[in-house]
């Protein structure tokens, strides 16, 4: 057999494969409308498992290897996930035609709010600076109400804002609302609250129902399923409720959190992955070994982290600074780490192999505590 008809095989095969898991789909489709009907969890663990490992027993039988075969399976199992996410979000239309206000709407976090929002069957209008120059017009590629300044869309008829605007940017916005006063549930999505602090206290004095969020994903994010969004009461309880219940179609894992702990806690979930990741790119960089090189001699570990890594340095400088300067806790956990890579170095350079194993042993018993053996 020609090498051309060997290809061919592989091609139709390729072929079988789309249309098996177009048929897949479809199914998924039918479960997603069937659970939504009868309010039915999405996620479904007890049915996961038994799943998965008649894929690695059928992949043994067939001398395919098992791992491949369950990393694949869970990718579609992920896709899955989110077209019934989807289907239930838009079936439920939680918004019902209420009217929604996404300020900074052409952010990218803008936009998925925007994107969410309209999903949910809310009446969307973004107000944003990179709107077309009309005070008030319909965007032709997102078929949106649109307005360059937010004051302009004052009224009384707004039932949700949502401020996705930058950080100090959004705490004159929230300032100049406590001032004038802000129709139905107004929240924030800052990385960092410090700066926002005294105008959600203003704004929950005046009597405005607002709240604060924080997603904890990125805009490149297509379901909610084991992702976590934070809301805080910003001094109006059921303003807090109220914002939780945007989200209660979705699979998120929603956690209340006091919002004087928000800062403190994001430090480290963020600002420190965001430095750590930050400094290996920057020691790579400065090495004078060039990319090309170090690809040809890299180990798991390496490629894993120089993935993570290039994730980080793709994001959003501003608000990457933003995260790491306006947190008030920021300046302390850069000293950790600060701090731990010179314990790291002496280790190493004065031959202290005690010190070194004790850093693993001890790094290993921290995450064993966090996510005990066999936990998922």
């Amino acid at each position: 057999m020609s090498l051309d008809a060997l290809r061919e095989r592989i091609a139709e095969a390729d072929r079988a494969l789309l249309d098996a898991w177009e048929r897949r789909e479809a199914a998924v489709r039918a479960i997603g409308h069937f659970k939504t009907e009868r309010n039915l969890p999405i996620h479904d663990p007890a049915r996961e498992i038994p799943v998965i490992a008649e894929a690695r027993a059928g992949a043994r039988a067939r001398g395919l290897s098992p791992d491949a075969v369950e990393r694949v399976l869970r990718v579609v199992i992920e896709t899955s996930r989110a077209r019934q996410e989807a289907i239930r979000v838009k079936a439920h239309h939680h918004g019902d035609g209420a009217k929604a206000l996404v300020i900074g709407g052409f952010g990218r976090m803008g936009r998925w709010f925007t994107r969410f929002l309209a999903d949910l069957a809310y009446e969307v209008t973004v107000a944003d600076p990179a709107a077309c120059p009309s005070d008030s017009q319909t965007d032709s590629q997102t078929d949106l109400q649109t307005v360059r300044d937010w004051r302009e869309a004052r009224g009384p008829d707004w039932d949700v804002t949502v401020v996705a605007a930058p950080i100090l940017v959004s705490a004159r916005i929230l300032e100049r609302m406590a001032r004038d006063g802000w129709p139905g549930l107004v929240f924030d999505i800052g990385s960092v609250k410090a700066p926002l602090l005294p105008a959600l206290g203003r704004l929950a004095a005046a009597g405005v129902r607002v709240a604060s969020v924080h997603p904890m994903f990125g805009p490149d994010v297509t379901h909610l399923h084991g992702r976590h969004i934070l809301v805080m009461d910003a001094g109006h309880a059921e303003a807090a409720e109220e914002a939780a219940a945007v989200f209660r179609d979705t699979m998120a894992e929603i956690l209340h959190l006091p919002l004087e702990e928000h800062d403190a806690l994001i430090a480290y979930v963020l600002g420190l992955s965001h430095a750590l990741n930050l400094a290996f790119l920057d020691a790579l960089r400065t090495s004078g070994e060039q990319a090309p090189r170090l690809a040809r001699i890299s180990s798991v570990t390496f490629d894993r982290q120089l993935r993570v890594a290039a994730g980080v340095s793709g994001e959003n400088p501003d608000l990457y600074f933003e995260i790491q300067r306006l947190n008030p806790d920021g300046a302390h956990v850069l000293a950790r780490l600060a701090n731990a890579v010179e314990r790291l170095r002496r280790a190493v350079a004065e031959g202290e192999g005690d010190t070194f194993r004790g850093l693993m042993q001890s790094g290993r018993a921290w995450v064993e505590a966090r996510h005990p053996p066999g936990s998922s």
